[in-house]
């Protein structure tokens, strides 16, 4: 389909990348080197992620860090000499809540033991157990090459906390954009190694974490039991005990990632695929689903449709808008709830879902719910993805939620615990309530697409919270549908979600986003016409004009495609976000 003028006015600022030995795109440029360095050692994309995800803790830490989680996803080739053998694997690097934690003591501790609907982000008790650093060790022992210890891939992100690195212009404005919180959470501290001078580096400055690198050290020598047994967890605890939470070094120790089993929609021949909840990718294929279907029924062509048109948008806002409905009844820690994913992904159920839909008008969120597939069931962030010369792609995103999590800070060791527990709620009875043990409703995604033959045609993703699903839904919609090149679907402005904020409103299900109130907001990047953005009103959508700077709440996308030739070579083609500091850089 033709690429249409609006964006040709937008169209890319940087030019897609590209290489038959591999690609490493992420938002540092510091930390696609770091992931260079273990490919030039032999080590394989899964390897060359984890150096990635460690460098980004050192050089964008307001966005993530060892104190939070991480989600993978990896397609792994069966037969190195067939390109079309591979399947794609799983892993769950997201952390629990505390034991012995309740609802009850979040009333007890913020609302004077009174019922409250949502966990401040703020709060001690929105911190769970950090999962990051066993999902890295994870990955690494079950899919890394075998080729380059866990010690060497660590190498990069310990000398640049150690050595300095020079701050980047987008992380220096995050970071310094959260000053005020690392200050107010922590105003004991006697060593706040991610202040510089009060207020966070400025661009170009030289920045340090020497505590940070010790505890680096000690993960690279003796792996997860470093960090969940012994003195980093005892730190940990010592300075969530201190705040009056319930965390223990058990919780700790006891700790695991989970291997799991990603699910996927085949989307107009091509397979997409999610990890299953408690993340919500769900949404994503939900929406894909929903617009499947309304293809099927005639409702719209998707031949026909204009990138970025008024009509285009209410599709994709309605058909994600219906997804997060969903979302909020069925997204939660599938150890706790037995959540019908094959029933929701079905087109009997898609095609119910579908049939809500009005091109006329936008769907009222004063009157809608989740839909149920079957009776018995009616009860910030760091994204980055790495290609190798193997022809294997790894899709991996790390994240604290919002900017350096709840902003408590680990003294000894130099980093911030994350805030993910705030996407419980507090609701006893629902689904997604705060349960002692539960992983919470989580937004990071990895996503990655392969063809009808099982080969791999795209590993992606966007950061950004609840902006991810609806981002994914664009980026495959401009890479399979309209024919976009990996940097011209990152570069085409986007649009996301949000729920109004209105405590008063607030249902009190599922996580903080946007079907938690009845108006769901629609951000819109500065790049989509107004002629577009007052048909979207007239339609009944609540807008807002987001520009310069604040596209950050976009999001930043990294995509790497993959695309077979003759005799089974291929070339990567990579993308990277310039709402970001990072490259996509090739490997050669």
């Amino acid at each position: 389909m033709a690429v249409g003028e609006e964006f040709i006015k937008f169209a890319s600022r940087r030019s897609t990348v590209y290489s038959t030995k591999g690609i490493v795109s992420s938002s540092q440029s510091l930390a696609s080197a770091a992931g260079l360095r273990i490919l030039q050692k032999g080590g394989n994309c899964v390897d060359a992620a984890i150096a990635v995800s460690a460098a980004l803790v050192i050089t964008e830490p307001a966005s993530t860090g060892i104190g939070g989680d991480c989600f993978a996803l990896y397609y792994k080739l069966d037969d190195k000499n067939d390109p079309k053998s591979g399947k794609v694997l799983g892993l769950n690097g997201s952390g629990r809540a505390a034991k012995n934690v309740t609802p009850q003591d979040v009333w007890n501790e913020h609302n004077n033991g009174k019922p409250m609907k949502r966990i401040p982000y703020t709060s001690v008790f929105s911190v769970t157990v950090p999962g990051a650093i066993a999902g890295w060790n994870d990955a690494y022992e079950k899919w890394g090459s075998g080729k380059v210890t866990f010690s060497e891939i660590l190498e990069p992100a310990i000398e640049l906390a150690e050595n300095g690195f020079p701050v980047a212009e987008l992380a220096s404005r995050a970071w310094r954009g959260s000053a005020k919180k690392l200050k107010a959470q922590n105003p004991d501290a006697k060593n706040n190694a991610l202040l510089f001078d009060g207020e966070g580096p400025k661009e170009g400055e030289l920045a340090f974490n020497k505590p940070i690198a010790e505890a680096l050290k000690l993960i690279g020598k003796e792996g997860k039991k470093a960090y969940y047994e012994g003195p980093i967890a005892e730190a940990i605890i010592k300075t969530t005990s201190a705040r009056n939470h319930k965390l223990t070094l058990d919780d700790l120790k006891n700790h695991t990632s989970t291997f799991v089993d990603p699910i996927n929609l085949n989307f107009q021949g091509y397979n997409v695929w999610e990890i299953p909840p408690n993340g919500h990718g769900l949404v994503a294929l939900l929406a894909l689903g929903i617009v499947q279907e309304l293809a099927k029924s005639k409702k719209i062509d998707l031949k026909e449709l204009k990138h970025n048109s008024a009509e285009y948008l209410h599709i994709l806002i309605e058909a994600n808008k219906l997804a997060f409905y969903d979302a909020d009844e069925y997204v939660t820690d599938e150890a706790f709830k037995n959540i019908p994913i094959d029933k929701l992904l079905s087109p009997e159920y898609l095609s119910t879902r579908a049939a809500l839909f009005d091109p006329e008008k936008s769907l009222d969120g004063n009157t809608l719910s989740h839909g149920i597939p079957d009776p018995k069931f009616k009860s910030d962030t760091v994204y980055f993805t790495v290609s190798d010369s193997n022809g294997e792609a790894c899709s991996f995103i790390n994240s604290v939620y919002q900017g350096f999590g709840s902003g408590i800070l680990v003294e000894d060791y130099g980093f911030c615990l994350q805030n993910r527990g705030a996407n419980f709620n507090l609701s006893p009875g629902e689904n997604n309530c705060l349960e002692g043990g539960k992983r919470p409703y989580h937004t990071i995604i990895p996503g990655m697409i392969t063809n009808s033959d099982d080969s791999l045609y795209a590993a992606f993703g966007n950061m950004g919270g609840f902006a991810q699903p609806v981002c994914h839904v664009q980026h495959v919609l401009n890479l399979t549908l309209f024919g976009f090149t990996p940097q011209q679907s990152i570069d085409s402005p986007r649009f996301i979600l949000d729920s109004d904020g209105n405590p008063d409103t607030d249902r009190g299900k599922g996580a903080d986003g946007p079907a938690s109130t009845p108006i769901t907001i629609v951000k819109i990047e500065e790049g989509i016409s107004e002629e577009v953005i007052n048909k979207l009103k007239e339609l009944g959508h609540t807008t807002e004009l987001v520009t310069g700077y604040a596209r950050g709440t976009f999001g930043r996308a990294q995509i790497i495609k993959k695309e077979v030739k003759e005799d089974n070579k291929f070339v990567y083609a990579g993308g990277s976000d310039l709402r970001g500091d990072g490259a996509s850089v090739a490997f050669i």
